[in-house]
């Protein structure tokens, strides 16, 4: 079961004003399971200020676990690390990346997928941890027309209903406003091509949705196989490096339910280490693969890309 993190150059050199633009670089991480390929590809980075984070933190310890865990004084770069299954004739994507309309530094999905030969019309499933922009937005183009259009799309029914709930924009708070309107489009765009799924449901073959709310009402995980020798596809259930290991009982930056997604990570990480899961998560360092072990009564992210 090789894991390799390598750079691939952009497939096709750009042309501006006369001039050869130079290509982009793209960091893809690899791991082959029997005759299962899965990689970890970049959407981008989101760039968000550092009190996303550290706003939600206890304010007795916050100057405490700031210079604990290091969190940034200005600004938090994220990864953005889509999960691309590959088997047979299967190509599958776990969420689409923030498309054009989010943040200038994300959204750039299709061009790193075009880097290791893959077009929008090859993938035949795209499968959705939950509906937050940098999860779902990229599942249209700038103009509004759907990426993936040859795609079976689905997703959680509880989550599904949060986001399409003409109720939800008045209960998300003022800071939600903009996810709640751009969710319920892109929904509403692609309408019943969104087939919807229950816990513990299998939603491709060999893999199985696991529900993690709390980062979302219906925030959903995957497991690809079984504990020895597959892995699973975490989303935002565990989304920072910094501290979630060692104190997941601490709010995490966009937890809706912050009481219900500490619960959901204390248990999905004695899930993942005692049963020896390898783990995605799509906002961890080195392509998001690893594992998480015990430390004492805490927890550590160890990255497993070669």
């Amino acid at each position: 079961m090789p894991i390799t993190r390598r750079l691939v150059l952009s497939a096709s050199a750009v042309l501006a004003a006369g001039a050869l633009l130079p290509r982009r670089l793209w960091a893809v991480t690899t791991l082959t399971l029997g005759d299962l390929r899965i990689d970890t590809v970049s959407d981008g980075t989101l760039e968000l200020p550092a009190s996303f984070l550290t706003d939600r933190l206890p304010e007795a310890e916050r100057a405490e676990l700031i210079a604990r865990y290091g969190i940034p004084a200005d600004r938090l770069v994220n990864p953005v690390n889509v999960t691309l299954m590959r088997q047979g004739d299967r190509v599958a994507l776990f969420d689409v990346g923030s498309g054009p309309d989010f943040m200038p530094t994300a959204g750039k999905l299709t061009e790193a997928l075009a880097a290791i030969g893959i077009a929008p019309d090859d993938v035949t499933d795209v499968v959705f941890t939950h509906a937050h922009p940098d999860h779902l937005w990229g599942l249209l183009d700038e103009f509004d027309e759907p990426v993936f259009a040859n795609a079976r799309l689905q997703m959680g029914a509880a989550e599904h209903a949060f986001w399409t709930d003409p109720a939800t924009p008045a209960a998300i708070g003022e800071a939600g406003q903009a996810f709640a309107a751009g969710a319920a489009r892109r929904l509403a765009a692609v309408g019943d091509r969104m087939q919807r799924f229950e816990p513990e449901a299998e939603v491709l073959p060999g893999v199985r949705a696991v529900a993690t709310p709390g980062h979302t009402p219906g925030h959903t995980s995957f497991a690809i196989g079984a504990p020895d020798g597959g892995v699973m596809v975490i989303g935002d259930a565990i989304s920072n490096a910094m501290y979630a290991f060692a104190r997941p009982d601490l709010p995490g930056g966009g937890d809706q339910d912050a009481a219900m997604a500490a619960q959901t990570r204390q248990a999905l990480m004695a899930r993942l280490a005692d049963e020896g899961w390898r783990l995605i998560g799509y906002h961890l360092p080195e392509g998001g693969i690893g594992r998480c072990v015990r430390q004492g009564d805490a927890y550590a992210f160890v990255p497993e890309a070669g």
